[in-house]
């Protein structure tokens, strides 16, 4: 029997307009709304990344952090 999906929690976040333009452009492709595609990458998070390039790129992502809020 399938789960049934429900929205449960909420929380304030910000994205970079980068990030946000990719997650609409998935949920688009997917079928889906903003929430529930961030709700299927997360909850499937760790068949949908590769451990090792996630490393690297969030590697890359701090480095330069910095930068990118100023």
């Amino acid at each position: 029997m399938p789960k049934r999906f429900k929205l449960t929690r909420r929380f304030p976040c910000a994205m970079t307009e980068e990030g946000y333009r990719r997650l609409k452009r998935f949920a688009q492709s997917a079928g889906l709304d903003e929430n529930e595609a961030l709700s299927f990458l997360f909850e499937h998070f760790d068949s949908v990344t590769n451990q090792e390039n996630l490393d690297a790129r969030l590697c890359l992502f701090t480095a330069e952090l910095d930068a990118r809020k100023r």
